[in-house]
């Protein structure tokens, strides 16, 4: 028996999504090569791809990024090294939050 969820995404998140897929089938288009070749190096079905360059949310985002990465999209910033960089200043400032966040405790009402 499997376990589907229907989950509805914000407009931005769609609009966002469409945009991406758009960017790694115009990189494909620009770069010359055909679905198949792309899937193939990726190691997904040409299913998959087409459903990431139709904007499809259920598909893996490590799968996304290197699709991106393969065909020249940039996503963060030109380089690994500067990728690392602002990894490593998020990080620290991670290091200085706390570790969770609790929901506020509800008062006792104790008046009888």
């Amino acid at each position: 028996m499997t376990n589907t969820t229907t989950r509805s995404y914000s407009r931005l998140t769609r609009q966002a999504l469409n945009y991406l897929g758009a960017l790694v089938r115009a990189g494909r288009i620009e770069k010359k090569m055909n679905m198949q070749e792309l899937a193939e190096r990726v190691g997904i079905s040409r299913d998959m791809l087409y459903r990431i360059e139709k904007g499809d949310p259920r598909c893996e985002i490590g799968v996304v990024f290197e699709l991106a990465a393969i065909v020249g999209v940039p996503l963060f910033e030109a380089d690994a090294k500067a990728v690392q960089l602002r990894h490593q200043e998020l990080s620290a400032r991670l290091a200085l939050m706390p570790k969770a966040v609790h929901s506020p405790r509800k008062d006792v009402v104790d008046d009888f």
